[in-house]
């Protein structure tokens, strides 16, 4: 896939079908990381909430959701589908919910991420910095333990 064509918009309601289809190519099941449908219904009612799809060549790739309270935000979801990442859609719509937070007055942004997921590279890249761990907080599908990595970067 070509990233010369990544076009990102806003998102709400209407994308629910998209959503769920994305989360279900993106997020590997055995985690439990995407979202139900009802959780993203409600979600997009908070006020602060937005959500950031990312299409190439007019096929719906990836999205971002994003909680804004006050003067700071967190990265509630991202997802890209497989055959879609490394290609520039996750950066693109970092660089994006980063400026949407910059023109909303937040000045940092926050995510939690599942030690061990290839995301992180992504994250570090665009600037997020490990501020903090929660040990042993997911589970995964063999009952092992992996710990959650706080991330946080400046949107200024």
């Amino acid at each position: 896939m070509s990233t010369a064509a990544i076009d990102l918009r806003e998102g709400d309601v209407r994308d629910l079908d998209r959503i769920d289809r994305l989360m279900a190519d993106a997020f590997d099941p055995r985690w439990g990381e995407a979202w139900t449908r009802n959780q993203v219904i409600g979600i997009l009612s908070v006020p602060g909430v937005w959500l950031t799809i990312a299409e190439l060549n007019g096929r719906a790739v990836g999205f971002a959701l994003i909680r804004g309270v006050l003067d700071e935000a967190e990265l509630l979801l991202l997802a890209v589908i497989p055959e879609a990442r490394r290609n520039g859609v996750g950066a693109a719509l970092l660089r994006s919910v980063v400026a949407d937070c910059a023109m909303r007055g937040i000045v940092s942004m926050h995510l939690e991420v599942r030690d061990g997921n290839d995301a992180i590279k992504l994250y570090r890249n665009s600037g997020f910095s490990k501020v903090g761990e929660r040990r042993d907080y997911y589970r995964g599908p063999n009952g092992q333990s992996y710990s959650a990595i706080t991330l946080r970067r400046a949107t200024r």
